[in-house]
């Protein structure tokens, strides 16, 4: 069915997104667009690739936290499935996203979040944390993340 917006009404919706998301945010979901039609025929190795190739773009110290944690993801959740979402690196279980890495230069903020999504079994009474602020990787953190991916995984 055809757009019934006459060019003024396009021209003011356009105006109205551009100043409601900044433009890392349509930068990822152009990216998440592009994912969309790329997952219809991505392999777990195609995945694996992509994860690799946005890490590998990263700045540090993102990049060295996105290494870290991709492997301690891979070690403790041998079964989720790498994959990119809205251009971030991010483990997926039967098709749906349990966790993600969002490098602090993404959106240009002052840390990079380690997330869980909703399919990530992490409940824990009324009120449970879904994202993680990290500065840096100590061996504290890495244990927790280890514990955290596999809870979610459960």
């Amino acid at each position: 069915m055809a757009d019934s917006r006459t060019n003024a009404e396009n021209t003011a919706a356009t105006d109205a997104e551009a100043q409601t998301f900044t433009e890392e945010e349509r930068a990822a979901m152009r990216e998440r667009a592009k994912e969309q039609r790329r997952s219809r025929r991505a392999s777990k190795a195609d995945g694996e690739r992509d994860v690799l190739e946005k890490i590998a773009e990263m700045d540090e110290p993102d990049r060295s936290m996105a290494e870290r944690i991709h492997a301690i993801i891979k070690e403790s959740a041998p079964e989720l499935t790498p994959r990119t979402w809205y251009g971030m690196p991010a483990y997926a279980k039967n098709g749906s996203v349990v966790c993600f890495f969002q490098s602090a230069g993404k959106f240009k903020t002052r840390y990079a979040t380690l997330g869980f999504n909703d399919s990530a079994n992490l409940d824990d009474g009324t009120m449970w944390p879904t994202a993680y602020a990290l500065k840096e990787l100590a061996p504290a953190a890495e244990e927790r993340i280890r514990e955290l991916v596999k809870k979610a995984v459960s």
